[in-house]
C-alpha cells in the first residue's frame, strides 16, 4: 500500500509538488501505485484512471445541483452572493481538472484511459511513445501555452468548462 492507506493527508504530499504550489500556483501529490496485473479484466486500468476525472465531473455537477437548489428555493440570488460565486468557482475548477486530466499525455490519467481502449499493438506503440515523450510533450504544451498568448491550450480548456457551466446552470 506504500504507506498511504491513511486518513492523514500528510502521507500523500510530495515535497516537490508542494513547492510547485508556492512557485507556480499549482502542484501535485504522490501518485497512487496501481498494479494492473491485479485486475481480472485487461481494460480495468482504464476505468481506474478515469475515476479521477469522473469524480471531478461529478463534483462539478453536484455544485450545479446546489446552485439550482438554492436558486429554485429562492434562498439567494445570483449576482453578488458569495456562496454562488464560490460554487461557480468550484464547478469551473472541477470541470477544468476533469478536462485537463483527460489529455492523453503521460503522466495524466487520459494516457491510461486511452491506452486501455487501444488494441494490443497500438497500445504497445502508444505506451512506448508516451513513456519516452509524453511528459516532454505535456511540458512543451504547458510552456507553449504560457509563452504564446495566441496559443492558450488552458484557455481552450477554460472555454469548454465555461460552456459546460452555462449548460449546467441554464
Amino acid at each position: 500500500m506504500a504507506g498511504r492507506l491513511s486518513v492523514n493527508p500528510l502521507v500523500h504530499l510530495d515535497v516537490f509538488g508542494s513547492l510547485m504550489v508556492l512557485i507556480a500556483g499549482f502542484g501535485y501529490a504522490k501518485p497512487v501505485p496501481v498494479n494492473p496485473r491485479n485486475f481480472r479484466h485487461p481494460r480495468a486500468d482504464a476505468f481506474v484512471a478515469a475515476a479521477g476525472p469522473l469524480m471531478n465531473l461529478l463534483l462539478g455537477l453536484g455544485g450545479g445541483a446546489l446552485i439550482h437548489l438554492f436558486h429554485f428555493n429562492g434562498w439567494l440570488y445570483w449576482e453578488g452572493f458569495p456562496l454562488m460565486k464560490l460554487l461557480t468557482f468550484f464547478i469551473l475548477i472541477n470541470f477544468n481538472l476533469c478536462l485537463f486530466n483527460l489529455i492523453p499525455l503521460g503522466p495524466l490519467d487520459g494516457s491510461y484511459v486511452l491506452s486501455g481502449f487501444l488494441n494490443r499493438e497500438l497500445k504497445w506503440k502508444y505506451e512506448e511513445w508516451n513513456a519516452r515523450f509524453g511528459y516532454h510533450a505535456l511540458l512543451g504544451l504547458v510552456l507553449v501555452s504560457v509563452a504564446l498568448p495566441g496559443f492558450s491550450f488552458f484557455g481552450w480548456i477554460s472555454q469548454i468548462s465555461r460552456g459546460m457551466l452555462r449548460l449546467l446552470i441554464s
